[in-house]
């Protein structure tokens, strides 16, 4: 048999491997080839390949048994920021260098071999901590854009966008706190989704923001990521911040039809809300035009384009750059050189223990994070900064319960350019963080969103890039979102596109 590779996606494999067409070893052989090949890119952390091996041999010995789920044998890769008992753990960081946990994170364990039967092949590179939007913060070096590698592939699961966009691997898993999933998908021309906040469970995902982490799927199309949603997705009695609700099979949810749709219109009766400061001036005309022309397409498979309001969709960024600060600067506390991970050498006394591991182990994107968390959390300012924040946090969630009276979901641009040049933005964070402005309001409100490739735009320098359409929808409406993003993936190519040499 001639093993197709990772280049087709995640129900295609599927089905290849249920047709007997490939076999498990030779979709993960693969893979770790085009690893191999591709390692200036940057995305992996971890390699194991015999582990990989072992799987993919189990997950073959499933099928000829006729015992195996549908996507066993399928190759993945997870973003280092989930703990895995097999590969090290690093979450970008040197405080976690060579850290190997003594178990699986509940969405490692449900698309692996006790669930999904899916082959691990990689950890992937991330910012640091999950703390960035270029994954230019990891502390193992960038990850580039495959489309252009003088460009960030965005972040902080860059590593996991940029290897799905080169065909290393045809789904990965990524966590978005404040459009850690989106941005990067947009700016690698690949498919991602951030579920409601409690879809996925938290447990074992080394925590950055505890009310604002969530985790995700990245793939070829809406599809793929409705499948590997179904798997991953559920309650978990360990994680408190999980939602009690019965399991979702999204992918069929995804391919219900519409009432009242049509073949040739089978978003016929859907609303879809365009927020006005989703198009601001100082929107980049390449990416907006993209972006319309997606909105065209929808409008041809019958959806109607209403216009809405997000009015507090500006006092995303502060409100964002208070909450998530405050919760990483509590959460990074248990990172004292004490229990686990880095330590530094021969302290005199505690206190030197404590500073002199922190200053090493954390890099600076990390420790500025943790200094603004730690003055909005002191006394003094808690009341006037953390708690504001918060009471603004309800509001912009309160805008877009208003706003879904009048549609079935949101749309807009992911972010207000295409992928950046690495280095262009080091110098002043600030820049950085004013690019999240379009994924941040649905994170606050904990809401379904998703990145679903638009189209091309070009650079000042003459390079193609991909440009992301997104969507958010209303609590635990991932379905709408999916099969949205499905209609138009049907009738466009812009998901199907590779980069040069990939």
């Amino acid at each position: 048999m001639s093993a197709p590779g990772p280049v087709l996606g995640v129900a295609a494999l599927a089905r290849e491997l249920a047709a007997g067409r490939v076999s498990a070893l030779e979709l993960a052989e693969a893979a770790l080839a085009r690893f191999e090949t591709h390692a200036a890119l940057g995305t992996a952390l971890a390699v194991d390949a015999e582990l990989a091996r072992a799987q993919a041999r189990a997950a073959d010995a499933r099928r000829a048994r006729g015992e195996a789920p549908p996507l066993a044998g399928v190759p993945i890769a997870h973003k280092d920021i989930f703990v895995t008992r097999d590969l090290p753990t690093t979450a970008g960081s040197r405080m976690l260098q060579g850290y190997l946990s003594p178990f699986d994170a509940t969405v490692v364990e449900r698309l692996g071999a006790g669930g999904a039967g899916l082959v691990t092949v990689a950890k992937l590179n991330c910012d640091e901590f999950a703390m960035g939007s270029s994954n230019e913060n990891s502390a193992y070096g960038p990850v580039l854009n495959p489309w252009d590698r003088s460009r960030v592939p965005g972040g902080s699961s860059g590593g996991s966008a940029a290897a799905v966009a080169a065909g290393l691997v045809p789904a990965a898993t990524g966590t978005d706190t404040g459009g850690s999933i989106r941005q990067p998908s947009s700016f690698c021309g690949t498919t991602g989704i951030k579920p409601t906040y409690g879809v996925c469970s938290r447990w074992g995902m080394i925590a950055f923001a505890s009310s604002l982490d969530q985790a995700g799927p990245i793939a070829r199309s809406a599809e793929d990521c409705a499948l590997l949603l179904s798997a991953m997705g559920g309650f978990d009695e360990r994680d408190s911040t999980s939602a009690e609700r019965a399991p979702v099979d999204y992918h069929a949810a995804m391919l219900a039809p519409r009432e009242g749709a049509t073949p040739s219109r089978p978003l016929a009766g859907l609303r879809i809300g365009l927020p006005r400061e989703f198009f601001p001036a100082a929107l980049a005309d390449d990416v907006a035009g993209a972006v319309r022309g997606a909105l065209r397409e929808l409008e041809v498979l019958g959806a109607t384009l209403v216009d809405v309001s997000l009015p507090r969709t500006e006092l995303s960024i502060p409100v964002y750059y208070i909450i998530a600060p405050a919760e990483a600067s509590s959460n990074l506390s248990r990172f004292d050189g004490v229990k686990f991970g880095h330590r530094c050498a021969d302290p005199a006394d505690l206190t030197d223990l404590y500073e002199r591991t922190r200053a090493e182990g954390f890099g600076p994107e990390v420790k500025r994070r943790i200094m603004i968390g730690t003055y909005v959390l002191s006394h003094g300012y808690y009341d006037a900064y953390y708690l504001q924040a918060q009471k603004l946090r309800r509001m912009i969630a309160d805008d877009f319960q208003a706003a879904f009276r009048d549609c079935d979901l949101i749309a807009g641009p992911v972010a207000p350019t295409v992928a950046w040049k690495l280095g262009e933005k080091g110098s002043d964070p600030v820049q950085s963080y004013l690019a999240d402005i379009f994924t941040l309001p649905a994170s606050l409100a904990g809401l379904p969103a998703m990145s679903v490739p638009a189209g091309f735009a070009r650079s000042a320098d003459g390079a193609e890039l991909p440009v992301g359409l997104q969507l958010v929808g209303r609590s635990f409406d991932e379905a709408t979102l999916l099969a949205t993003a499905h209609a138009l993936q049907q009738v466009t190519d812009w998901h199907a596109r590779r980069p040069a040499g990939c």
